[in-house]
């Protein structure tokens, strides 16, 4: 099985960026962490990361040509302004996963908006890194 891990806006400054909410574990550790527990599942996982929306876009059409099995998307702030990855997932329909650091559904009024959920087979959401193990194994268990 072959999963994408996209991260989208500011994930690369884990760690930097409002410790009291993300934690203080860097972009790196998160990509050790994830890639640890893929391995312990015999999952080939790839990550990619951007700040540009287009960019995101690019890799998730890209993904179907890549021929992966599921995708793990942290969209950032995406999550609540854009349609346009919201499209892209349903056009490749590649089972995807919405994952948060945060409890988004607990915190500002406009972050309890998500647009890309409406094309995910599921949501994950205030586990800290662990949403995105939990997410792979949302897509290995339908991949059964």
């Amino acid at each position: 099985m072959k999963i994408l891990v996209l991260n989208g806006p500011n994930l690369n400054m884990l760690g930097i960026r409002e410790p009291d909410i993300y934690g203080k574990n860097t972009y790196k550790d998160l990509l050790a962490y994830i890639k640890e527990h893929c391995d312990s599942k015999g999952v080939e996982v790839s990550f990619y990361q951007s700040n540009h929306e287009g960019d995101l876009v690019d890799a998730i059409q890209n993904a179907y040509f890549n021929k992966i099995d599921g995708i793990v998307i942290n969209p950032g702030a995406y999550t609540h302004t854009s349609v346009a990855l919201l499209d892209a997932v349903k056009a490749v329909s590649i089972p995807t996963v919405e994952v948060h650091i945060s409890a988004v559904d607990e915190r500002e009024e406009f972050r309890k908006i998500s647009y890309i959920r409406k094309a995910c087979v599921a949501t994950v959401s205030g586990e800290g890194f662990a949403s995105y193990t939990h997410g792979v194994d949302i897509l290995i268990e339908g991949k059964k």
